[in-house]
């Protein structure tokens, strides 16, 4: 009887102890070498992807505090004046405590709650793969920048396959990672981020989402994942499939100045349609046959309009400029949801679609020399 008084008692300390309630986050931040009066943001996304600021609040003794409500788990950033970059961690339930490294972002440590400590522990082994990614570039950017002057498709198909290697790296970490944490929010982000794979395994994404903890799967990326699951799993016929012959249907959209821009306007003796986004690893590595075949074939009559499924309109200008892609770029920002997807019954990216001068479908989704190929032959 006296060892459960004071099993209780103690319960009774660490629950007073215990300084957030229910669905309560306090967020604690130290930052070192920041005058007293500098604002510091918390930042999200809203439903286009554009960041948006939530709370502001002001350093005082190089100390700062956020407190609020988070009914779930979700990816959120700060913002510190003065500071160049922004911090990403897991704003949830719970006491969360930020050490700011403001001259090395990267440095900065976040403790305090399971998903941080979580997304913690998964960043350290992604950078012993990114660190090995990072030479790579740097060992061959001036061999990649060369080939792209010389139209040297040999040795830039050769550098993208090398590189692909470190992507299936980080492959075999997210799913060792997945299989190995039900509970953990960061699962449900990987299984997301598992769509935008070249070819994605659906029986996977299947088996590791229905291993996930009831908890994440009640979280807004849980139920995005088993929406998407859903309409995958519909019957092939009720999913709209263009195909060689078919007439490409005409579309509108914003580009990237804001500009209203139509298929119509934008059809060249040869047309490519291109669905890509900023955040898909496959079209990243893919740009630089297009930028290359665009160069070559434009000014004898190819026009490329490509198709964006982003969402945030910074990443997709940012990808744009970074890629050199020079030729008309339009987006809804609605990622997965885009009406222009839907009317060419696109599910997965990247995917092109040839059109000859009146809008006919003649191929779909080739790349690399064999689109160039194609692209020679139409053009003759």
């Amino acid at each position: 009887m006296r060892k459960i008084l004071v099993l209780a008692s103690a319960l009774a300390v660490l629950a007073s102890c215990k300084k957030t309630g229910d669905t309560e986050y306090i967020v604690s931040g130290n930052v070192k070498g920041i005058a007293d009066g500098k604002m510091v943001m918390l930042q999200t996304q809203d439903e286009t992807g554009m960041l948006k600021s939530v709370d502001t609040v002001k350093v005082q003794k190089e100390k700062f505090v956020f407190e609020g409500k988070a009914v779930e788990p979700e990816m959120y950033l700060v913002q510190v004046e003065g500071v160049m970059g922004k911090i990403p961690f897991i704003l949830e339930e719970g006491e969360i405590e930020m050490t700011i490294d403001k001259d090395s972002l990267p440095l900065s440590k976040i403790k305090g709650s399971y998903n941080n400590d979580e997304l913690n522990a998964y960043k350290a082994k992604g950078w012993e793969v990114q660190k090995k990614m990072i030479k790579f570039q740097q060992d061959n950017m001036a061999k990649m920048e060369l080939a792209q002057k010389t139209k040297d498709m040999a040795t830039i198909e050769a550098l993208q396959k090398e590189y692909t290697k470190f992507q299936e790296d980080f492959i075999k970490q997210n799913d060792a990672y997945v299989s190995s944490h039900p509970k953990a929010f960061i699962s449900a982000l990987i299984i997301e981020g598992m769509f935008n794979q070249g070819a994605p395994d659906i029986k996977k994404i299947k088996g590791y989402y229905d291993q996930l903890d009831e908890s994440v799967k009640n979280t807004k990326h849980g139920k995005k994942i088993k929406k998407q699951l859903d309409e995958l799993g519909k019957p092939v016929a009720a999913v709209k499939e263009l195909k060689a012959g078919d007439m490409a249907p005409d579309f509108s959209a914003p580009d990237a100045a804001g500009k209203t821009v139509s298929l119509k306007q934008s059809m060249g003796k040869i047309t490519i349609v291109d669905f890509w986004a900023s955040w898909c690893n496959p079209c990243r590595a893919e740009n630089p046959n297009m930028v290359a075949l665009y160069k070559e074939f434009h000014g004898k009559g190819l026009n490329i309009i490509s198709v964006s499924l982003d969402s945030d309109a910074a990443k997709w200008k940012g990808a744009i400029a970074k890629d050199g892609l020079t030729w008309t770029q339009v987006s809804n920002l609605k990622e997965m949801e885009d009406p222009i997807a839907d009317a060419y019954g696109v599910k997965l990216i990247p995917t092109t679609f040839v059109l000859d001068a009146s809008g006919k479908i003649l191929a779909r989704d080739l790349r690399g020399a064999e689109l160039k190929e194609k692209v020679k032959s139409l053009l003759k």
